[in-house]
């Protein structure tokens, strides 16, 4: 996807949907319809007017814009001259949506671009769950030899199934004569496959060419392996699920970035993949799994699964936290479901085990006495 300097673009092609008035069986949308779809262009036309406003760096409050402060930077970008130039992220806080400022020792902007993938986290929508730059890094990603800009969001949806669950969004602009370009595809496989955690996650891939792809693709064992999955044989059994049969239960890491990524499988006797889970969920690193069970928790007569580990990021100064987290899997008759109840109830800590946490799992779910 290219790129272009401020001017106020065209409609978003989700937008220009959402203007029809005839569906595909050919039936004429309500009065009503018609008057949100009116109302979102014109939010859409005023945020663009807004945006191309913006000349000078002095224009940005005028505009309905905020400065991310923290996150301005000067820097040296080859195809912009030889003196540096000033690095300035802006919000529009009303509609949540984030843009980039390029300007000269002046204030001058000599570029800007609000084509970023955070802000096409609901298609369609003017609104959008991002709420903060998280990180910038300027490193040539594509070793063309001119400093490429890594970004990574922070956002949380409002509404929705998960809802008030913190997530990041990473992207990629590549430096051109006096310009930035987004190669959208990148972009999609970032965010599509995690690996937008850490600007390290993303330079590992970008730049080196290492991906976490095939945890989410492959159908098989030997795919995994040949993908350099590690399994962890301290925890890699077979078990009997009563709707599911006999599986092999197989623990295993890829590392990328200096960081373990962990997953879980269930293999099937044939070698293939019938289902996956992963429990780290938002963290950078495996830091140590410290068990696993197999017992009915839930009390449906059926075994589930328990998995405790202890897991690493980054603090807000880049500091090195780990925390202890318990993931519970409950086996049902089509497969198995996570656990959202539990979890929001108790806090792990490093002490936790996994028979002791099998027992207050038991009591939640009302068990009186230890079978």
């Amino acid at each position: 996807m290219n790129i272009r300097k401020s001017r106020i673009g065209r409609i978003p092609g989700a937008l220009i949907v959402c203007a029809c008035i005839v569906n595909l069986a050919g039936v004429r949308v309500s009065a009503q319809t018609e008057t949100e779809t009116e109302r979102i262009i014109r939010q859409y036309e005023d945020y663009e007017e807004r945006f191309a406003a913006i000349e000078n760096v002095e224009d940005i409050r005028e505009n309905g814009f905020t400065l991310i402060e923290d996150q301005c930077f000067s820097k040296l970008l080859e195809t912009f001259g030889e003196e540096e130039v000033s690095f300035f992220p802006i919000m529009d806080r009303k509609f949540n949506r984030l843009a980039l400022l390029i300007a000269d020792s002046e204030g001058r902007v000599l570029y800007k671009t609000n084509q970023l993938a955070t802000n096409n986290c609901r298609l369609g929508e003017m609104k959008q769950p991002t709420k903060d730059l998280a990180a910038v890094s300027f490193q040539d990603v594509n070793r063309d030899g001119r400093t490429d800009i890594i970004l990574i969001t922070d956002c949380v949806n409002d509404e929705g199934k998960y809802a008030g669950k913190p997530y990041k969004v990473g992207d990629v602009l590549f430096q051109r004569e006096g310009s930035f370009y987004r190669d959208w595809r990148i972009s999609d496989k970032i965010n599509r496959f995690s690996m937008n955690k850490s600007i390290h996650f993303i330079v590992s891939y970008v730049r080196d060419g290492n991906s976490t792809e095939a945890l989410y693709t492959a159908t098989s064992l030997d795919e995994l392996l040949k993908q350099g999955f590690y399994v962890i044989k301290e925890q890699n059994y077979y078990r009997t699920f009563e709707k599911q049969g006999r599986l092999q239960v197989v623990p295993g890491v890829i590392e990328m970035a200096e960081y373990d990524i962990f997953m879980i499988y269930l293999v099937n006797e044939q070698g293939y993949i019938v289902w996956s889970f992963q429990p780290m969920g938002d963290y950078d690193n495996l830091y140590a799994l410290k068990g696993m069970g197999y017992s009915d928790l839930d009390g449906d007569g059926m075994r589930d699964i328990l998995v405790l580990g202890r897991y690493s990021y980054a603090g807000p100064q880049g500091e090195l936290l780990i925390d202890t987290r318990c993931s519970i899997y409950y086996q049902r008759t089509d497969g198995f479901d996570t656990d959202t109840g539990f979890e929001e109830t108790y806090q792990c800590t490093e002490d936790d085990t996994v028979e002791g946490l099998t027992q207050r799992i038991r009591e939640y779910w009302g068990w009186t006495i230890e079978e």
